[in-house]
């Protein structure tokens, strides 16, 4: 079964539930450039949506506009049901929306428990840490640890690492592990396999199906098509800045996404 733009459809069971994020008819332009024209979305607790489409096709512009990246001209986020707006990728963070770059944007200096800290370092109890801003250094590396146990994160055993010492899939892991760690509502993974090799995008893959596994409903975006048939429950075609089906691997198979990803078939 297919979820067009405009055509209404029945509903599937996991859409008898209501989406933890939905976006309704996002318009987005820059200039005479049309990015996004209409778009919606909806993003069910405990689900993978890949978001898939070809050079382009608005997957950029949608993800900038549900994280805060980018303000849309028109339409409408609702965040569990309510209306929200972001200004700032800092008000869908404090949301619950995290979201992983394609760059990462880890400090290759700072050790591995930093960094699932940084830029919300716990500080000391008491006097240390009220007056004197002590950073909470031992606690910090309990919890990084606590939180790459229960992700399955078995490659990163010492969390006293500079990130600059760790693999790239390494790298991700620590990534994807603060998303985890703070987004309450949605992780967001902006091709999180695109510069690694097989080994270690099997590794990340397996991050996104034990994020599932807790409960956070993940976004993402790939143009590996095999990655996304392996992990996603449903499949977001972009294509011409428009929504051109919703999917799902089990009614349509890699060739017709990528059909209906380059126009050759409607959905």
């Amino acid at each position: 079964m297919t979820i067009a733009e405009d055509t209404a459809a029945a509903p599937t069971p996991a859409e008898t539930r209501k989406p933890i994020l939905e976006a309704k008819r996002l318009v987005k332009t820059f200039g005479r450039v049309v990015g996004l024209d209409g778009v919606s979305l909806q993003l069910y607790p405990g689900e993978v949506l890949a978001i898939i489409g070809d050079n382009g096709a608005g997957k950029s512009t949608l993800v900038k506009c549900l994280t805060g990246a980018e303000i849309p001209d028109e339409g409408q986020l609702f965040l569990d049901g309510e209306p929200i707006s972001f200004k700032r990728p800092q008000d869908a963070r404090a949301a619950g929306i995290e979201t992983v770059y394609q760059n990462l944007a880890v400090s290759p200096a700072l050790d591995v428990a930093s960094n699932l800290f940084l830029g919300r370092e716990v500080r000391k109890k008491g006097i240390l840490g009220s007056l004197f801003r002590v950073v909470d250094s031992k606690g910090m590396r309990k919890m990084a640890r606590d939180e790459l146990t229960e992700l399955g994160i078995s490659t990163l055993q010492d969390v006293t690492v500079p990130v600059e010492n760790l693999s790239g899939g390494q790298r991700q892991a620590v990534a994807v592990a603060r998303a985890a760690a703070f987004g309450s509502k949605v992780v967001v993974l902006d091709e999180p396999t695109a510069a690694l090799g097989v080994r270690e995008s099997g590794q990340v893959l397996q991050l996104v199906k034990n994020l599932r596994d807790k409960g956070i409903p993940v976004i993402l975006i790939s143009h590996n098509m095999p990655q996304v048939f392996e992990v996603a429950d449903r499949i977001h075609i972009q294509r011409l800045g428009k929504r051109a089906a919703t999917i799902t691997p089990q009614s349509h198979s890699m060739t017709d996404a990528v059909a209906i990803m380059t126009g050759a078939r409607t959905a």
